[in-house]
């Protein structure tokens, strides 16, 4: 076997996850601790050794990976985590992120993923996507545990769907710009924020101004005029 059909071989699914981006967190590593589930047109699965060929509407699952393929040869790891060599036209996969709401998806028309290492290969009009952010080229790796990419521009080795453009020997990509809304919520070098900052000025305005009036002398009640009484009046002599 050729060190570029290996390579290619090695492209597959895992985590269409690790997109172009170097971030905190990495794929759900729980994934692993889950049964892999499988249904395609056709199979040829080996119970003992664990190792199985899947034809036609693929579809792979363990916890919250999930691959769709036209083809995928696959294996049960001693750690119980999947390996697999996709097919498709396109192959899709998609997997959560560890202890962050959110997902990583890849797209390619071929790709490898090798659940030891967690580490994923694309081929040919590849796409790793983290929410609106994504990065494309007919070369992309994806290393979950390091959380670190590699895309490479390689000549296209099929004509593109009708339609689609071309990717060629380029890398192309889109950071979405972040959101403003947390600027306001930006902390300065005290570790407070804007806000935080506006209530503690407020809270200590409004206890000065108690103490303040607290402080001042009582002023002083002017007597009540008194009137005199009629009713108590002397009845004048007779």
């Amino acid at each position: 076997m050729t060190s570029r059909l290996r390579s290619a071989l090695s492209a597959v699914i895992v985590i269409g996850a690790g997109l172009v981006f170097s971030t905190a967190a990495s794929a759900e590593k729980a994934d692993r601790d889950k049964p892999i589930n499988y249904q395609a047109d056709s199979g040829d699965v080996n119970v003992q050794t664990k190792v199985g060929t899947l034809t036609g509407n693929v579809i792979l699952t363990q916890g919250t990976l999930t691959i769709h393929a036209d083809k995928i040869v696959f294996r049960q790891n001693p750690d119980n985590s999947v390996s697999a060599t996709a097919w498709g036209n396109p192959i899709t996969f998609r997997e959560k992120r560890d202890e962050v709401d959110e997902y990583y998806e890849g797209v390619a028309q071929r790709a490898e993923y090798d659940g030891t290492k967690r580490f994923l290969e694309l081929f040919d009009r590849a796409l790793l996507r983290k929410g609106n952010d994504e990065i494309r080229s007919n070369y992309i790796s994806y290393n979950a545990d390091t959380e670190y990419f590699k895309a490479e521009g390689r000549p296209d080795t099929r004509a593109g769907a009708a339609g689609e453009q071309p990717l060629g020997a380029r890398v192309r990509g889109v950071f979405q710009p972040q959101p403003k809304d947390g600027k306001g919520d930006a902390k300065d070098g005290k570790g407070e924020t804007k806000d935080e900052k506006r209530d503690t000025k407020d809270g200590k305005a409004d206890k000065e101004a108690k103490d303040k009036k607290a402080s001042a002398p009582a002023k002083s009640n002017p007597p009540a005029p008194l009137k005199p009484d009629v009713s108590l009046s002397p009845e004048p002599a007779k």
